[in-house]
């Protein structure tokens, strides 16, 4: 099989961050393709709750410098980097003093979901697609996992039309059961930049979000292969599956590291080929 540069885009990564028993599988995902001879690159938030000094983070400055634009404003980027024990898998984490800074997640110290949690994913999926054009390596596949990451399909899907080098390059998403209800801000679609982009249909689609569910759909719709990350999703994400005619594989046993491994080894050389 083909040797291919394969780029992570995650919310959370075992040892860094755990949300959920996710962040296993995308931990185990990564190294298991390394060891078949693939080039990997993994993104993440740095949210403030991981521990800098402890996980021996530290800034990139030849990436560092972008501005990332969210509405009207320009945000600037930070990249930090560190290595995952006993492997040779570094991860980026892409930080904001604004939206990363602060000591929690996805939800306060009250368990309440951040009002700006939209403007953060928008910021997040941005900044992968601007820090994988600094680092002047192009992927084969991007891979992405979880609801902050649903605008890089779409994302992708315009910049695919513009730039020939990125022609080739197929994006997987991976649903979990992290989905919720919680009202986008009004003005969601002007802050992502959708204005800007080629692709009427799946422009029309993120302009009509106006839940975190609905923000999932983006990447549902804009990515080349959808996949379950979990046997058994929320009913209403099977809904709403079902109602897009998507065909949306279950991609592994959970128990069973050495299967999904080869599922997506194969998965991502078909799509590529």
């Amino acid at each position: 099989m083909e040797k291919l540069r394969i780029l992570f885009a995650t919310m959370e990564i075992d040892p860094f961050l755990k949300l959920s028993d996710a962040a296993t599988f995308i931990r185990q995902l990564p190294q298991g393709l390394q060891e078949r001879g693939h080039e990997i690159r993994i993104l993440m938030p740095k949210f403030g709750v991981i521990n800098e000094r402890r996980n021996r983070l530290h800034e990139v400055v030849r990436l560092s410098g972008i501005n990332i634009r969210v509405g009207n404003e320009e945000k600037p980027l930070t990249i930090k980097v560190a290595t995952i024990n006993n492997t040779r898998l570094q991860v980026y984490f892409l930080d904001n003093e604004d939206y990363f800074q602060r000591k929690s997640a996805l939800v306060d110290q009250n368990e309440q979901f951040h009002d700006d949690n939209d403007e953060r994913a928008i910021f997040f999926c941005k900044g992968v697609i601007r820090t994988v054009d600094k680092l002047g390596w192009t992927p084969h596949i991007i891979h992405c996992h979880g609801w902050m990451t649903s605008l890089i399909p779409l994302y992708m899907k315009a910049i695919c039309a513009e730039n020939p080098v990125y022609k080739n390059t197929k994006v997987v998403y991976t649903l979990y059961n992290d989905q919720n209800n919680h009202p986008l801000s009004m003005n969601f679609a002007e802050k992502a930049g959708l204005e800007g982009m080629t692709t009427l249909n799946e422009k029309i689609k993120a302009q009509s979000a106006q839940t975190y569910s609905d923000f999932s759909m983006c990447g549902m719709n804009a990515a080349d292969v959808v996949t379950k990350g979990q046997p058994t999703l929320q009913t209403p994400i099977e809904e709403r599956i079902r109602a897009t005619n998507l065909d949306v594989q279950y991609d592994f046993n959970g128990e069973d590291t050495k299967s999904y491994i080869e599922y997506y080894n194969t998965l991502y050389n078909t799509i590529v080929n």
